[in-house]
Parts: structure tokens; sequence; C-alpha cells
């Protein structure tokens, strides 16, 4: 069994961008113990899921978008039955409002209820919280878009669907020359996702050779003036962005108005469709790193992924792939061991599957989930900016440091 880690992981840890989930069923039945797979006993009537993630509070709009991808996920992994070999897959809707209390009170609800598969989460904190929960109770937890990359590895039951801080920063780094001796400003909330940001450009960056300081914001600070001043005041030769949440427009145009996107030159993750406005005229100078758009692929997978949200009077979204991602974990994981925590473990270290973005790895070794990234820019489309895709970062070049045990 691994070692439990508090500690934020991996030499390469890293830079997580502008980031970083429906109505509940209260009859739902609790996950059975048994499973055809794990035991050779008929398979369970039905088993449990329990979906924990923001659906209200400053995170619900990639709460919604984690959530749009996992129902579309669900509907292509069991071709629409909401079944797998006999078992019917009922889901449970938990909002954890972006609060690791109100998380950890759902989980422990669930698990007293015997659900023993959780998901989702995209604050980093309270995915942290769950993963803890997941060890106590020897649960299988699926963690979604929190990116911070203390949750790779941190135990054997925890498990992610999204991409993690180090694969941010390791893809920024693809845009730069040498920066030996130069500084980088990591410029972010002061937030458990902040704090891995900037000790994942630290350790990347840094090990380079570059000056690495911190700018960090309380989460709560709406009014950001202030902060870009201090910014243009610290001179850096690079300042990296990380940010998530509603707030993202505002800091975005201080920034702008203060004049830091014509003073440095910034790098930043492209977030979701709602932000691709938010850096006007600066939009074409700014070197993005991107997790997803809908135009970043065009497999099968992803079209079929757009099909769905797109039907449903969605829109395909950065956190879209990690719910679908979730989805087909969560599938693989019934189908090879329901019921049987240790099975499930087993059926997903090392499984490989085509997700909206391409072949995705579970590495068995930590369970970070090994996938390629994107660079991007922004292109102006009449009184608009749309993503434009200028490369792509392959899996293997973007890999996170190994957990150690």
């Amino acid at each position: 069994m691994r070692k439990e880690k508090s500690a934020l992981i991996g030499a390469l840890a890293s830079l997580s961008l502008i980031l970083a989930a429906c109505a509940p069923t209260d009859d739902a039945e609790p996950a059975s113990s048994s499973s055809s797979s794990a035991t050779g006993e008929a398979p369970a009537a039905s088993v449990t899921v329990g979906l924990v993630t923001s659906e209200s509070g400053p995170l619900a709009g990639y709460g919604e978008q984690y959530l749009a991808g996992f129902e579309a996920g669900m509907d292509y992994a069991t071709d629409g039955t909401g079944m797998i070999d006999g078992t019917e897959i009922v889901i449970e809707h938990r909002d954890d409002a972006g609060d690791a209390d109100k998380a950890v009170t759902a989980a422990k609800e669930l698990i007293g209820a015997g659900v023993n598969i959780l998901a989702g989460t995209v604050s980093s904190g309270v995915a942290l919280a769950l993963a803890e929960q997941a060890a106590q109770n020897e649960v299988l937890y699926i963690s979604g878009p929190a990116a911070a990359d203390a949750i790779t590895g941190i135990n054997e039951y925890t498990f992610r669907s999204g991409r993690q801080s180090s694969q941010d920063v390791a893809t920024a780094g693809t845009f730069l020359d040498d920066i030996s001796g130069k500084s980088v400003l990591v410029f972010a909330q002061d937030t458990a996702f902040g704090q891995g940001n900037f000790a994942a450009v630290d350790a990347i960056l840094g090990g380079q050779g570059a000056e690495v300081s911190s700018l960090l914001v309380a989460e709560d600070i709406t009014e950001f003036t202030t902060f870009a001043q201090q910014v243009i005041d610290a001179s850096p030769d690079l300042v990296f962005v990380a940010w998530a949440g509603a707030t993202s427009g505002s800091m975005w145009q201080a920034m702008s108005q203060q004049g830091v996107l014509d003073a440095v030159p910034v790098v930043t993750g492209l977030g979701d469709v709602a932000t691709y406005g938010a850096y006007g005229d600066a939009s074409e100078s700014i070197s993005f790193l991107n997790h997803y758009f809908a135009g970043a692929t065009d497999n099968a997978v992803n079209m079929a992924m757009v099909e769905h949200i797109e039907g449903a009077g969605g829109t395909p979204d950065l956190f879209s792939p990690d719910g679908f991602n979730a989805a087909l974990m969560v599938v693989q994981a019934i189908k090879e061991g329901a019921g049987d925590v240790d099975a499930m473990i087993a059926a997903l270290e090392g499984y490989e599957f085509e997700g909206p973005k391409g072949t995705m790895t579970v590495r068995a070794s930590d369970h970070a989930l090994l996938q390629d990234m994107y660079q991007v820019k922004l292109v102006a489309d009449g009184d608009a900016y749309m993503p434009e895709l200028i490369g792509t970062a392959a899996a293997a070049d973007v890999a996170p440091a190994e957990a150690a045990e």
C-alpha cells in the first residue's frame, strides 16, 4: 500500500492555469459489495457513484462543465443505457460549493450509505480533503479538474481524470527559450491551487536557472489595481499567471489597465470559453498553454462528446474532457471489479483509453493521467477572439515527475 502524502509532489510540479460537478437521487440503492469480475458471482443489480463537485459557489461554472462532460461520457461508455454488463450505474450528486467541509460531510454521508466510488470536484483544496476521506474509508476516488500536484500519488485510492499543474508548467516551458538567470514572477491566488503553481514553477523553471518569486493574492480579493502595480514594480522578465474562478475577468482588466501586458511578457493558460474575450487587444500578444478547447482535436471521441453536450444545449468547454474521462474510468472500474475496491484500483492502474484529447494513460505507479497538452493563440474573429491551435505538446514531453513512494 502506498504511503499517504500531503506535501506537494515531484521535482516537476507546476503552473496550473486558468482553471483549475445534477439533481440528487434520494432513493438510490447503495453499492453492492460484490461483482462478477472480482468475485465470479452474478453482477450487482446497481452500483452507486457519489459525484461531488461545485454546483454553486465561485467555481460553479467549472463544475457545470465537468458535469456536462460526465453525462456525455456516461452516455458514450454505456451506449446510452446507463448500464454496464447488466449493472445499473446510479449517480448521486452532491454540491460541495467549493467548501472542503461540505465536501467531507457529503462524502461521509455517501460512504455511510454504502457508496465506495467517489468522483469529482474542481477545487484542489476540496480534492485533497476527499482524497483523505478515500484513504481513511478505503473507497475509490477519481478526482476531477482540481489541478494541484499533491493529489497525484497522495494514496492508492485516489486517481485523477484531468491534468495537473506540472503538465501546465511543462507546456508553458515549450514556449520559452533558455531562461537561465531570468526573473520569473508567479501571480496567483493564495490557495492550494496557487501555491501549487508557485511550487511547480519554482521547481521547473527554477531548476533551469531562473529566479522565481511569487505574488499571491487572497481568494476573496475583488479589486486588483494595487496588485497589478506590484507586478510592474517587480520588473520581472516573465510573468506566469495562474488564476481560477469568477474574479478572472476583473483581474485581467486591472492587468491591462495598469499596463502590465505591455510592460512585461505574460504566459498563462487559456481558460474556458467565457474568458476568451477577457484579454482585449492584448490577446494576440499573450502566449497561452491549454488543456482543451473544442477545436483542439478532431478524433471520434471528441466529436461524440461535443455532439452530446451541444445536443443538450450546452457548450463544450475547458473541463468537459475531465468529466468525460471520469465517466469512462468509472465504467472501467465497475466493469472489472464493482464493489471490490482493490479490484477497481487494479482495473485503473495502467489503464489506457481514448478520450476527447486522444490517448490517455493512467500511470500505474502514482495514478497521474498522462495526456497531450496544447499551445494556443487567440485570434481576432470579428469583435471577438477565438482559440487557434499552434502545436501539440506530446504526453511524454509534459509528463509530471513521478511521485515518490
